[in-house]
């Protein structure tokens, strides 16, 4: 599914990576599910080639359903 920019109606670049300059690890987005069970997934970013703005999103998205 191709995302278009919501500064400017242009397609952008999926599957961009994200890292925390200095950071071994990058980033998580992680969700608590119960007593034991969390639920976790690493971010990835799409950029706009015409203005440059970055958008964020995961693809395991269905799993941080209640």
């Amino acid at each position: 599914m191709k995302k278009i920019c919501s500064q400017c109606p242009t397609e952008m670049i999926d599957d961009c990576h994200v890292n925390v300059q200095g950071g071994m690890y990058g980033i998580m987005i992680s969700q608590k599910k119960g007593l034991f069970n969390r639920v976790s997934a690493k971010p990835k970013a799409s950029v706009c080639p015409n203005c440059g703005y970055v958008a964020f999103y995961i693809d395991e998205y269905k799993e941080f359903k209640k």
